[in-house]
């Protein structure tokens, strides 16, 4: 594979690919090491900077700034996540990529992502994953839209214990996906199958077939079988546990780098003598880079800890608990193969101990722990997001602005013209998903673009979340501007898991060594029935921190959030207001170019009496509860939130208190869900508890989905008389005889 293997390609993988990651350059025997150390430093561990397990691969793709490096000078592996066939999910997007840079060529002519086209995406796979329903989404989605992916499939036999006959139909994956091959002269998948001691053979059909594919652009899968396992699954188990006797020894037999020793000496490349040298050579270069990696993980480590002791003795010759002390800085000084959470905890021990014992030694100490808390908060809790002057966090504020006579139109129509404007500004942005292409999605707001733009970049896809997901993270990673729209809230479900340990994550598991500005359209909120209805703010929070959560009341705000991120670099959701598309808006004169920011709140209406604080359609649920409590001279003020994270970052929530003294929280998610995620915030860093004169209120929905009907939404959602009575309830507490009871 490595052979076949050239500059601009990416690989996607399973992590056991540390042979073919040396093979490749792509890391070193002592970043290997670095990495089993989880190593913090770029330099030594540059994949993740010891945020990752070993073996899993990263190659920084970005400039220190978090400008894109030339990726087709150089061999790529996009960061692996663990979940099983994970992997498959962005090798459909890396490898979909290419087949748009050419046909795209006339106007996406970058030669820092691509030359024509011709980069092939190898996913590598274990054939136990091959089960899992990423897999399948994968394999169906790369035949039908043919794109240039080489599938190569590891196959022992087994997945973990268990045999693939209770796992494959068919024992056998090449098989069982005969119906995609394209033998027949369709547009389907080559399928080869190669055994994994055959050398020679597996060198020929991977340059043969990778080479075809570049100039081709089709899916390829690659079954390696009659793979070995010279050791257990991991370090927990024993493979002799569930193999036969006859099978450990064909094990032995046909190891491949007995095989491999054994073909050289046949073929006259070597004989035994000179593989005997090389080998001895190997082992004793490992051991050294073994060594060396230790050393540089561990020296720094040591420095500290000598520093910390010092610290430690130099307080205890000036406090009563001299003893103590001294004792703690023996420990330390005394620890085999410390860390730095053993110096930290020493060092706290020996504050705690002289808490009544303030002096400028104490002093020092109390400084040092603070400087190393800041460095390892930066080596352990840093790039959530890129950090980068084209972070969407740091893009200008455009006002929105509108003609003297400004069109009234349905909200779909704000939507369709700011993309219209974004996709005519930027070649690179793509649109796809489920009925996104020929009619415009469901609810029009890609309606024409397709005549206008083309079928290569606004597209159709099959019901398949879990790979428009990864099809939107594949493009991202190699410098498109995927919009990857999930038709309803309720099916992100689907695609969640890609969302949550790839894409929110990726900045932060590689330290900004890559980035991937996918935007995820999707719409739900206040619509009848169970299954339309979900709002999921509780499962989003919980999921993707890393990324943006938008969550506009309408369809001009969203709009402004579109122009905003895709001129900025970081991955973000769009949850429209589902029952906002044919509601009127004005047109706005700029729909291209104005743009709403992130992170802070907008006040609806000003009042002095109550804060009530929302989002979304619930918006509207909001102003229809205002108007009731208008007439009994309650007066609110109504903050529309827009994001929930980033979350109101210039503290508007704490200054609506400051003057009001009462606060409501209202959105239509689960009790306990995303109105606690807001209290919470608050509370902690707005510092609002000293300004309540009330306890703060959340308005949720039912723990139950909504029943349908308009009645079933009415009773199962919060509605306009649920937050007037709530709101009237808190006002008649503060003042009985001002607010009479009315029920």
């Amino acid at each position: 594979m490595a052979k076949a293997f050239q500059n601009g390609d990416f690989r996607t993988g399973y992590y056991r690919d540390q042979t073919f990651a040396l093979a490749t350059g792509m890391i070193t025997v002592r970043q290997l090491f670095a990495q089993l150390y989880a190593n913090p430093g770029l330099d030594a561990e540059p994949h993740s900077a010891g945020r990752q397990m070993n073996n899993h691969f990263a190659t920084r793709n970005l400039h220190p700034d978090g400008s894109w490096k030339q990726l087709t000078a150089q061999k790529n592996s996009a960061a692996d996540n663990s979940p099983t066939a994970s992997q498959m999910l962005p090798a459909l997007g890396l490898s979909l990529a290419s087949k748009k840079y050419r046909e795209l060529k006339d106007v996406l002519q970058d030669e820092r992502f691509s030359r024509n086209g011709d980069e092939v995406c190898f996913a590598t796979i274990g054939d136990a994953s091959t089960s899992e329903g990423f897999f399948w989404e994968v394999i169906n989605a790369a035949t039908v839209q043919q794109v240039p992916l080489a599938v190569c499939v590891w196959d022992d036999g087994y997945g973990i214990s268990v045999p693939r006959e209770l796992q494959t139909a068919k024992g056998s994956i090449s098989k069982v996906l005969e119906g995609f091959s394209m033998d027949d002269g369709s547009k389907g998948m080559e399928i080869v199958r190669l055994k994994a001691w055959d050398y020679p053979g597996q060198v020929k059909a991977f340059k043969e077939k990778v080479s075809q594919m570049r100039k081709h652009h089709h899916p390829v899968l690659f079954h390696v079988e009659e793979v070995t396992q010279p050791q257990g699954h991991s370090t927990s188990g024993s493979h002799e546990r569930y193999k036969s006797p006859e099978r450990l020894q064909w094990e032995k037999d046909f190891d491949c780098i007995t095989r491999m020793r054994n073909w050289m000496i046949e073929t006259k490349i070597a004989d035994a003598e000179e593989l005997d040298i090389i080998e001895n050579e190997a082992r004793e270069y490992v051991v050294q880079e073994k060594k060396a990696a230790w050393k540089e993980y561990h020296q720094p480590i040591l420095e500290e800890l000598k520093e910390a002791a010092q610290l430690i003795r130099n307080l205890a010759h000036k406090v009563r608990l001299k003893d103590d002390l001294l004792q703690l800085s023996a420990e330390l000084e005394n620890a085999i193969e410390p860390v730095r959470k053993d110096i930290f905890k020493m060092v706290f021990q020996a504050l705690v101990f002289t808490a009544s014992s303030p002096c400028a030694e104490r002093d020092a100490l109390l400084k040092w722990r603070d400087v190393h808390l800041a460095v390892n908060r930066e080596r352990y809790a840093s790039y959530l997001f890129t950090n980068t002057a084209q972070s969407p966090l740091k893009q200008p504020v455009v006002k929105v602005e509108y003609p003297e006579k400004p069109k009234i139109l349905s909200g779909y129509q704000v939507l369709n013209a700011c993309f219209d404007a974004n996709f005519t500004r930027d070649h690179s942005i793509l649109a796809f998903g489920e009925d996104v292409g020929k009619i415009g999605d469901v609810n029009q707001a890609f309606s024409g673009l397709q005549a206008k733009f083309g079928a290569e970049r606004v597209y159709d896809t099959g019901i398949r979340e879990a790979s428009i997901i990864g099809e939107g993270i594949g493009l991202a990673l190699r410098g498109l501007r995927p919009i990857a729209e999930i038709q309803y809230l309720d099916y992100l479900i689907y695609g969640l898991e890609p969302l949550m340990d790839d894409v929110s994550c990726l900045s932060y598991r590689t330290k900004g060594g890559q980035k991937v500005p996918l935007i995820v359209r999707t719409r739900g909120h206040r619509l009848e029935g169970i299954w339309h209805t979900g709002s999921q703010m509780s499962l989003l929070l919980g999921s993707i921190r890393g990324m943006h959560l938008c969550v506009p009341r309408n369809m001009t705000q969203a709009a402004g959030f579109y122009n905003l991120l895709l001129r900025g670099d970081e991955p973000a959701i769009v949850i429209e207001c589902l029952n906002g598309y044919r509601l009127k808006e004005n047109i706005p004169s700029n729909p291209g170019d104005f743009t709403v920011p992130l992170g802070v709140p907008e006040v609806l209406r000003k009042g002095s009496d109550i804060t009530l604080v929302t989002y979304g359609s619930c918006v509207r649920i909001a102003e229809e509860a205002i108007r009731l409590l208008d007439i009994v001279g309650i007066d609110v003020e109504l903050v529309d939130v827009q994001t929930l994270l980033p979350f109101d970052l210039p503290g508007i929530i704490g200054q609506s208190v400051r003057k009001t003294n009462r606060l409501v929280f209202l959105d239509e998610d689960v009790p306990g869900g995303a109105t606690a995620y807001m209290l919470d915030k608050v509370m902690k860093e707005q510092d609002i508890f000293r300004y309540l004169d009330s306890q703060p209120v959340c308005i949720s929905a039912a723990e139950h989905r909504s029943a349908f009907g308009t009645d079933g939404d009415y009773f199962c959602k919060p509605n306009a008389e649920d937050v007037f009575q709530k709101i009237y309830a808190i006002m008649h507490e503060a003042s009985p005889a001002a607010y009479p009871l009315i029920d």
